[in-house]
C-alpha cells in the first residue's frame, strides 16, 4: 500500500513539475515576441521534461509566439520516428534541430533557436566573432561555437546531428548566415543568455557603425569578466522571475 501511495505521489510531482516547465517555456515565447527576437511564425524553443532529456516540450507548428499558451505546447519524444507522420506534427526544421539535439546533447535541456536582428546581423559578417568591447560582449568570450557552413534550411536529421557536434560543450552557437542557438539547463538561464547575447551583438553592431577602431579588451581581462559572469548564479533567475511578473500583470494568458 505504501508503495502504491509513493507511486501516486511521484506521478503527481512529475505532473506538477511538467506544468511549471510548460509555464516557464510559454513565458519565454511571449518574451521573445516582446523583444522582437522571433521570425513571423517560425523559430522554435524547446525544453526537456525527462531525466534523459529525450522527451521535450516544443511550440506547435506555425503558432505566433505572442499567442502561445502553456497547455498548447507539444510533448515530443526524440526517439519516436513517427513524430512527423502524425496530425499536429511540429515544424520540420524544428524537429530536425531540436529532436536530434535533445537526443544527443546532454546540456541542451532548454534550446532556443531564434533570428534576433542584431545577432543575425553579426552572424552575417565574414567574421562573426563577438569581440570583447564591453561587459556584455565579454560574457561570451571564447564561449561561442561558430557554424560557418550554412547550407539551406535545417530539414534533415543529419543537419541536426551536425549542429549538435559543432556545439560541443558550449551553450551558444552563432549560426552563420542564419541566427543564433542557445542551450542551457533551465528556461531562466537560456532566456538570460539570449537577452544578453542580443544586447552584446547590438553593442558590437553600434560600435562597428561608427567606423572607428574598436577598443578590444585584452584576453586576460575578457576571460576574467566572463568568469565573473559565470560566478553569478542568481541574477538570471531573478531576471526571468521579474519578466514573468510583468507578463502576469499585463497578460497572464501564457500560463493557461
Amino acid at each position: 500500500m505504501m508503495g502504491h501511495l509513493a507511486t501516486l505521489k511521484t506521478a503527481k510531482t512529475l505532473e506538477t513539475d511538467e506544468w511549471q516547465l510548460r509555464v516557464d517555456l510559454a513565458a519565454a515565447f511571449r518574451l521573445a515576441a516582446r523583444y522582437d527576437w522571433h521570425e513571423a511564425v517560425a523559430n522554435h524553443l524547446s525544453l526537456a521534461v525527462s531525466t534523459d532529456g529525450k522527451k521535450f516540450l516544443m511550440n506547435p507548428r506555425w503558432k505566433h509566439f505572442s499567442r502561445i499558451k502553456a497547455s498548447e505546447l507539444l510533448l515530443l519524444d526524440s526517439g519516436d520516428p513517427t513524430t512527423m507522420d502524425r496530425p499536429g506534427a511540429p515544424d520540420l526544421t524544428a524537429w530536425c534541430i531540436h529532436g536530434r539535439m535533445h537526443a544527443s546533447v546532454p546540456q541542451a535541456r532548454c534550446i532556443i533557436h531564434l533570428h534576433p536582428p542584431y545577432a543575425t546581423a553579426i552572424a552575417s559578417l565574414a567574421n562573426p566573432e563577438i569581440l570583447p568591447i564591453d561587459q556584455n560582449t565579454a560574457r561570451f568570450y571564447n564561449r561561442v561555437a561558430f557554424d560557418m557552413d550554412y547550407g539551406g534550411m535545417a530539414n534533415t536529421d543529419e543537419e541536426g546531428d551536425r549542429l549538435g557536434r559543432l556545439l560541443g560543450n558550449k551553450q551558444m552557437m552563432m549560426m552563420g548566415n542564419h541566427g543564433v542557438l542557445v542551450c542551457a539547463e533551465t528556461v531562466a538561464e537560456a532566456f538570460d543568455l539570449t537577452y544578453y547575447f542580443e544586447r552584446a551583438c547590438r553593442n558590437l553592431a553600434l560600435a562597428y557603425s561608427t567606423g572607428q577602431k574598436l577598443h578590444v579588451m585584452s584576453p586576460a581581462v575578457a576571460e576574467k569578466t566572463a568568469q565573473e559572469w559565470e560566478a553569478d548564479r542568481e541574477q538570471f533567475k531573478s531576471h526571468f522571475a521579474e519578466m514573468k511578473e510583468i507578463l502576469d500583470a499585463e497578460d497572464p494568458s501564457y500560463a493557461e
